[in-house]
């Protein structure tokens, strides 16, 4: 019988990969296996079972942000997503000397929009939708959100 260690992530060119590590009652050293999610094929099949392998996703709180930041002069619109609001804000505002990031180079580091999801492929999702908008309409968004453009940066 097979046991399950961990399972974590692995993610290369913008895809991630599942990475599984099993121990079997007659090895001592652990097994990784690594496919990637549309894979189809029964990942219990290594061991010579037949019941497949379902990821589940942990139980908890989940908290993942869309946002958009500005300049001072509200003329450049910046989309991003994280897990941790507050912290991208301060390396926004923070950046390394010399970095040619798009938000340092903008300086885009006002915050005027913000989405809460708890999945993160539903936000990823959206900030896809978002970034394919016309400008107009972003600008409708944020304004049905903060109808002033007022920075909420002192707000997170």
């Amino acid at each position: 019988m097979s046991v399950i260690l961990t399972t974590g992530r692995i993610y290369y060119k913008k895809r991630f990969f599942i990475t599984l590590r099993f121990i079997q009652n007659d090895k001592k050293q652990p097994y990784s296996y690594e496919c990637h999610p549309d894979d189809r094929k029964d990942l219990f099949s290594i061991f010579g079972k037949t019941t497949p392998y379902k990821m589940q996703k942990t139980l908890g709180t989940h908290n993942y942000y869309i946002y958009i930041v500005t300049n001072k002069n509200k003329s450049v619109l910046y989309i991003g997503v994280t897990n941790n609001l507050k912290e991208r804000l301060y390396y926004h505002q923070n950046p390394e000397p010399f970095s040619k990031h798009f938000t340092a180079k903008y300086k885009c580091f006002h915050l005027i929009y913000y989405e809460h999801y708890n999945d993160i492929e539903t936000a990823i999702n959206r900030e896809k939708q978002l970034k394919g908008w016309l400008r107009s309409k972003k600008e409708d968004l944020i304004s049905s959100f903060n109808p002033e453009w007022t920075f909420l940066n002192n707000e997170i």
